[in-house]
Parts: structure tokens; sequence; C-alpha cells
């Protein structure tokens, strides 16, 4: 059991530090403006998923909205608001594009 817990231990810092370097690439693409700029308006996740499960394509892409936004919700606090806004505009890319197949769409398709 100590390996497997030892693996485990590797595989969360493998993640860490993949998560790390994407964030550095992405901070040394895009510094942080020294300016203060005007934001956004506020709006919670729940308004997030809620509009883009009513903007998607396809009922199959709009129940891919809660886990889309699940999964980046829970690494936003890690991440510059930059890079959550632009995981958010690729969200929604995919969840708009009308000729996007899911893996089981692609398959059930193939099938006809």
């Amino acid at each position: 059991m100590g390996d497997w817990q030892n693996f485990d231990n590797r595989a969360v810092i493998g993640r860490a530090l993949r998560l790390r370097q994407e964030i550095d690439d992405f901070e040394a693409r895009w510094p942080t403006p020294v300016a203060r700029e005007e934001t956004l308006p506020a709006f919670t996740w729940a308004q997030l998923e809620r509009q883009l499960v009513d903007l998607a394509a396809t009922p199959a892409q709009a129940s891919m909205a809660r886990h889309l936004v699940s999964g980046t919700r829970k690494l936003a606090p890690f991440k510059p608001s930059e890079m959550v806004l632009r995981e958010i505009l690729c969200m929604t890319w995919v969840l708009l594009d009308e000729n996007f197949k899911s893996e089981q769409e692609a398959g059930s398709t193939e099938m006809i």
C-alpha cells in the first residue's frame, strides 16, 4: 500500500507542477498590467453555468456546461484572472459550436 500512496503523491505533485508551468507560461506571455484598469461586472459561477447552458448549441453541449464550469471553478483560485477568463471564452466557444460532437455523439452518428 505504501508504493501506491507514493505513486498517488507523485501524480498529484506532477499535476501541480504542470499547472504551475502553465501559469508561468501564461504570465510570461501576458504580464499583469501595472496600471489599474476598469474591471468586469461581478457574476457567480452559477450564473455563468446558467448562461452557458442556455446558450449551448445542443442538449449534449448544455449538459457539458456543468462539468466544464466545475472544472474551471476548482482551479480558478490558483490561476491569474485573465487565464480563467481565457478558459471561460474557450468553454463558450465549444458550447456554441454547432459542429462540435462529443465522443458519444460522434460514435452514434457513425452507426447510422
